[in-house]
């Protein structure tokens, strides 16, 4: 019985790791934030705006791969029991 919850849980597990193509355009806005910030630090406006424009390229990125849709949402849980919450 036991080992028929842990499968039947297992399976209504959601997925929240999202696509290489999502994770492409989170890690290219990342890089342009920091870039940004480093020129911000160092006073050099040229690389505050290129790290701006990399940023912006990310954003369009996040838009053309549709990012939100890698959200899938956990299975409803229904029927808690109380001896569920031991």
């Amino acid at each position: 019985m036991v080992e028929e919850k842990k499968s039947e849980h297992a399976e209504n597990l959601g997925n929240h790791g999202g696509r290489a193509s999502s994770w492409l355009a989170v890690t290219v806005m990342v890089v342009g934030s920091i870039v940004a910030g480093f020129g911000l630090i160092v006073a050099n406006w040229t690389l505050v705006w290129i790290g701006a424009g990399v940023f912006v390229v990310g954003g369009v990125l996040a838009l053309v791969f549709d990012i939100f849709t890698d959200v899938v949402i956990d299975a409803p849980r229904v029927g808690m029991r109380a001896e569920d919450h031991r």
